[in-house]
């Protein structure tokens, strides 16, 4: 790791009292303890964040750590993007940062002038990204969902940001009017044929970005959680050795799509193919590590936005 000077040290330093004060919410006295220096130390740096006008809406000044991370994920991973923001060490949130940044991205794509097609999977994550998103005015561009907007009970998917980005942006947009899971593979044969649905699958292969949240598995994995899986399938998955799901696509340790009744069912788009999108992944912590990391091996996203200790963690795996 490059030395930094003592100017250029003590402005990471800044952005990173002002990151865990204006976006992590800390106070002085949770900054002075996560950065061990005394309250008046973190104080300062806040003030001087603000000074050096760092602070915005969004942080402005990046991180030389989160850079060389970010770099070195890029090296190892062959990764068309990647941006690491730094951790919060006593956070709890598992989508406080990324959210931000994935917001941020998602922005720049949609300031393009020239037409693109934008996929978006699902999860809470990714939402919490969409709902940073300004008021946007983006016709020229269209917006396709990659999976299914109808939960398990017939009731609209609270996770699915397809309608949360309609109230954002000015923008076509494309839902996938089905169900998330279907009861059989002969069932997701019958909707796939119809002609929306057709429709929609050959817009989302289309996509010059993709967007996606990234599941890990287990009882308390989102597929469990929100209805779409019983404890019993689910543990059988893990017992067959996936380890991470993106859009109900259920993967293993390698990023191989496994062959099983699950992915046989699942409604949703293909991921969209890797030498023509930017498949950009939006995931930190411990819980979702496994998953991450096998999406990156297998390269099933090109792309991820991630924290520092997440990206520690995959480089040293």
């Amino acid at each position: 790791m490059a030395k930094r000077s003592d100017t250029q040290g003590r402005l990471d330093d800044a952005a990173r009292a002002g990151w865990l004060y204006y976006v992590a919410g800390r106070t002085q006295d949770e900054i002075a303890a996560a950065m061990s220096i005394s309250r008046q130390s973190a104080q300062r740096l806040v003030s001087l964040a603000v000074a050096e006008r760092l602070i915005k809406v969004r942080l402005d000044h990046p991180i030389a750590a989160c850079l060389e991370l970010a770099e070195a994920l890029r090296k190892k991973y062959d990764l068309k993007h990647v941006e690491v923001v730094p951790s919060d060490p006593a956070g709890v949130s598992s989508t406080v940062g990324i959210a931000e940044a994935g917001a941020a991205e998602i922005e720049r794509w949609l300031k393009r002038p020239d037409p693109i097609v934008i996929a978006v999977g699902t999860g809470r994550t990714l939402k919490a990204a969409v709902d940073q998103l300004p008021p946007m005015e983006c016709p020229q561009h269209r917006i396709v969902s990659l999976t299914g907007n109808i939960g398990p009970d017939g009731s609209a998917a609270f996770y699915n940001v397809i309608f949360s980005m309609a109230d954002a942006i000015k923008a076509r947009h494309f839902p996938m009017p089905l169900p998330v899971l279907c009861s059989s593979a002969e069932e997701r044969e019958t909707l796939h044929d119809q002609a929306l649905v057709r429709s929609t699958l050959r817009l989302g292969a289309q996509a010059d970005v993709t967007f996606v949240g990234i599941g890990e598995l287990g009882p308390d994995g989102p597929l469990c959680v929100d209805g779409f899986l019983g404890k019993e399938e689910m543990l059988k998955l893990v017992q067959e050795g996936a380890a991470g799901e993106i859009c109900g696509w259920v993967y293993d340790n390698q990023g191989r799509l496994l062959a099983n009744s699950i992915n046989d069912r699942v409604a949703s788009v293909p991921i969209p193919p890797r030498e023509t999108s930017s498949v950009i992944g939006i995931a930190q912590g411990r819980k979702k590590f496994q998953a991450i990391s096998a999406a990156l091996r297998g390269n099933i996203i090109n792309g991820v936005i991630t924290d520092e200790a997440t990206a520690e963690q995959l480089l040293a795996r």
